[in-house]
């Protein structure tokens, strides 16, 4: 159905028009009219015409007028211009207004009909466009949750590289590099800092969980993850590396708000923790923060850094230095490592003030909880006299370079035993297994039995396996067996049947395909032209 509204001071030129439409177009369009500027406006302003067919010269407002106001509140109008006066300025003007067609009077049927159709063609695609914009949108917030949940899932768990965050951040439109973890916890009610029935308030908050999204929405810019226990971890983007008094003073009051709104929704008790603002990749650590904040204290509403929770630091103290080294570190980043090891000496020598007990110690403190994540990462074996000369090398050294020279030369030393002894337990598995093979392969061994030789999953085995022999463990054991059996073919007087049999394979036939599949002969082929020469 198409809305048409007719715009004509002149009652003959009107009823043209509606016999026009109503032949041609019949029960498609519903058509009203009006005889003066001001009735156009007022007309417009009810009926919401998608087509409106006028004259510019009415009494009173004239077309042109008349089309901008409408213009305000009824953009997706469509216009259509007629006129007795075949006049530049107003077709210039209406061009301007985004005017459909100019049609001079007297107008031709055949004219108007075409007009109409294109003016209906438009419509069409607008609507249609519009039906495909609401379709993608509703796809997209019933995929939105889902998305949200992986982003946080990925934050509290560290389970995520770089690009990981950045696609995120893209596909959920946050551009901003930092954020501040709220967890809402649930329960029947509240005792003390502790929330009772977590288990049958969390199935009471999965039934609600739709209206406790929608209200965290609506109350703070953030992203919601799913139910965990009587818990939900909101992530709210924030633009700044620290939030100041007054926002923090606002924040708590828009949680209270939040709180009592909820209450009057759902029949569930519940308290808001909020964590420190850190960078996205470092949020798992303020949503600790956030849980500390309600273990500490008995209010509804608690921000950590109304507490004291947790370690304060000099203003300047670069503690996301700090975080960066300790991060390559873990990663075996040497490189990275000694870098972060130069850029944060350079900040303890402008800051020490002269002491170099102060050195000696920042230095052997780093040194210690380097190797601490070293022995973390395994392949390692701790031993209680292995740092027994720590102490006095460091305390031998009088100047800081010297103390910076041993801090480097260790932490280099820390990164490159992660890294080494990751590769080196790597290599003892593969060679253990490649043993395994060996030994066994005129048995019926599977990938699950050599796995379970070398103590590993069977899935963490079969990549470590492929990144290794460059061979996923059937083409190697097949590979294996083929060797084999040329070998006993050119060096034994065995038969192909026994042959077959001390290679692992139980029926010949598919012996002999596989063996003509990796080497291009049958097995007689092959022995018969080595044989030969």
């Amino acid at each position: 159905m198409y809305r048409i509204m007719l715009a004509d001071d002149e009652g003959i030129v009107i009823e043209s028009l509606k016999f026009i439409i109503d032949k041609e177009f019949g029960g498609e369009c519903e058509v009203e009219f009006a005889k003066t500027g001001r009735s156009v406006i007022e007309l417009a302003e009810r009926f919401r015409p998608d087509i409106a067919i006028m004259d510019i010269q009415m009494p009173g407002i004239n077309g042109i007028e008349a089309m901008k106001e409408i213009r305000n509140f009824s953009p997706g109008t469509v216009f259509i211009i007629m006129s007795a006066y075949d006049k530049f300025d107003y077709a210039k003007e209406a061009i301007k207004l985004g005017v459909l067609e100019y049609i001079n009077k007297p107008m031709e049927k055949t004219k108007v009909v075409m007009v109409i159709k294109k003016a209906m063609e438009m419509i069409d695609g607008e609507r249609k466009k519009r039906s495909e914009d609401l379709l993608i949108k509703e796809k997209l917030e019933s995929v939105e949750p889902i998305i949200e949940n992986g982003l946080i899932y990925n934050i509290l768990f560290e389970e995520h590289f770089e690009e990981d965050i950045d696609n995120y951040k893209t596909v959920l439109s946050v551009s901003e590099n930092y954020g501040f973890m709220m967890s809402v916890v649930c329960g029947d009610s509240q005792i003390g800092n502790h929330m009772t029935n977590a288990v049958g308030s969390s199935v009471k908050m999965s039934n609600h969980y739709a209206e406790v999204r929608e209200a965290l929405k609506d109350f703070f810019p953030c992203k919601v993850g799913a139910v965990m226990a009587n818990k939900i971890a909101v992530l709210v983007p924030y633009n700044d590396p620290r939030m100041d008094y007054n926002e923090r003073i606002e924040l708590i009051d828009k949680g209270m708000e939040f709180l009592r709104y909820l209450r009057k929704k759902v029949d569930i008790s519940f308290r808001l923790g909020i964590g420190r603002v850190k960078p996205l990749r470092q949020l798992g650590k303020s949503y600790q923060e956030s849980l500390s904040a309600l273990v500490a204290t008995t209010g509804q509403v608690a921000h950590v850094d109304d507490l004291p929770i947790g370690c304060d630091y000099e203003n300047d103290y670069p503690i996301d230095l700090e975080k960066s080294l300790f991060d390559a570190v873990s990663r075996g980043d040497i490189n990275d490592a000694v870098l972060r090891c130069e850029q944060f000496m350079a900040w303890v020598k402008d800051n020490c003030g002269g002491n170099i007990n102060t050195v000696r110690l920042k230095v052997l403190e780093f040194v210690m909880w380097s190797e601490h994540i070293a022995y973390q990462n395994g392949g390692m074996t701790y031993r209680l006299e292995s740092r027994d000369s720590y102490l006095p090398e460091v305390m031998s050294m009088e100047t800081a370079s010297e103390l910076e020279e041993w801090f480097i030369a260790k932490i280099r030393e820390t990164c490159h035993n992660i890294g080494s002894k990751r590769q080196e337990k790597s290599t003892d598995t593969i060679g253990a297994a490649r043993e395994f093979i060996e030994e066994n392969f005129a048995k019926e061994i599977t990938l699950d039995d050599v796995s379970r030789a070398v103590n590993i999953s069977p899935y963490y085995f079969s990549k470590l396996f492929k990144e290794s022999t460059g061979e996923n463990f059937i083409e190697y054991l097949t590979n294996i067996r083929i060797e084999k059996a040329k070998d006993l073919m050119l060096s034994s007087d065995m038969s192909m049947k026994e042959i077959c049999a001390a290679c692992g394979y139980s029926d010949p036939n598919y012996f002999s395909r596989t063996f003509k599949k990796n080497t291009g002969f049958t097995p007689t082929e092959y022995k018969e032209n080595n044989q030969t020469k």
